[in-house]
């Protein structure tokens, strides 16, 4: 199980970093892909990063303004966001698998090839 934080309500062109964790076990041992939904919309893939954390990739919307990283000592994978705009709006989830099947999940859309997934926090970009 994995448990998300550091969402909230931000203006535009403000920053957040939102932090995953793993309530049990060890994000070391998976791939991690971050994930955002709106209401009424499909899930769209944001970004993942290997186990090790050397490769990453990141969706159109928001390469250069996302940064995806892992915190080995404590064990989190987070997600830096820069530069938000109101359609970055979202719930965002963090969801392990093989970064293979994350990179495809991101590029295709596609977020039920993806097996674990965590609950969710909510990022609301507000002028």
């Amino acid at each position: 199980q994995f448990v998300e934080s550091g969402g909230g309500l931000v203006q535009p062109g403000d920053s957040l970093q939102l932090s995953c964790a793993a309530s049990g076990g060890s994000l070391d041992l998976y791939a991690i892909g971050w994930f955002r939904q709106t209401p009424g919309k499909e899930r769209e893939g944001v970004a993942c990063i290997s186990r090790n954390g050397g490769v990453t990739y990141y969706t159109d919307s928001v390469k250069d303004r996302f940064v995806v990283f892992r915190d080995h000592a404590s064990d989190t994978v987070n997600l830096k966001l820069n530069d938000l705009k109101p359609e970055d709006t979202g719930t965002y989830y963090c969801a392990a698998d093989t970064y293979s099947v994350l990179k495809s999940a991101v590029i295709s859309g596609d977020h039920r090839l993806v097996a674990i997934w965590g609950q969710g926090t909510l990022v609301n970009v507000s002028v």
